[in-house]
């Protein structure tokens, strides 16, 4: 069984940065595309970037484009989010999201999941 556990997350001002990690058990991590979720209270989940398991290929949705980075280190099992000129939208549990396969927006195609970690940005 695959676990996929996030942390970093906080309390930051509109503006501040914030740097997540999500940490997977397993030899083969490798071998998944990995994805961040993010979902605020009363709203739907929604992809906020995703990368391929080589890490070549990235995708960011247009909420977060140019002030997020999406990155991962196949050695340490890990991959990260870096969170720039954070905005009070941007408020969310972000989870965390894996595939044996190519990377994908769609949510029902990732098999494993983390619990989640808290970002809250104040104005």
């Amino acid at each position: 069984q695959r676990q996929l556990v996030e942390s970093g997350g906080g309390l930051v001002q509109a503006g501040g940065s914030l740097r997540l990690s999500c940490a997977a058990s397993g030899r083969t991590f490798s071998m998944y595309a990995m994805a961040w979720f993010r979902q605020a209270p009363g709203k739907e989940r929604d992809i906020v970037a995703a990368i391929s398991s080589s890490g070549g290929g990235t995708y960011y949705s247009d909420s977060v484009k140019g002030r997020f980075t999406i990155s991962r280190d196949n050695a340490k099992n890990t991959v990260y989010l870096q969170m720039n000129s954070l905005k009070p939208e941007d408020t969310a549990v972000y989870i965390c999201a894996a595939r044996n396969g190519g990377p994908t927006i769609s949510e029902y195609m990732y098999n494993y999941w983390g619990q989640g970690t808290q970002v809250t940005v104040s104005s």
